[in-house]
């Protein structure tokens, strides 16, 4: 499972981590990020690829489980 962390980085620029992580084909990631915003757009792009999403929140962090 590859581990991205997007804190700090407004959008549009963790889209664009987890779209070029995503081009090495893997079944697996897992994104930090800390802002609703990211959580919402990093799901949506996530599902439209196929994958399914499980978001736990903690201490104003969201952890993204990505899976295809």
């Amino acid at each position: 499972m590859e581990k991205l962390d997007a804190r700090g980085l407004s959008c549009p620029e963790p889209v664009i981590m987890i779209r070029k992580a995503m081009l090495s084909g893997g079944e697996r990631y897992e994104m930090v990020v800390d802002n609703t915003a990211a959580k919402e757009n990093v799901t949506r792009y996530a599902q439209h690829q196929g994958y399914q999403v499980a978001v736990t929140a903690s201490g104003g962090e969201y952890t993204l489980t990505m899976t295809k």
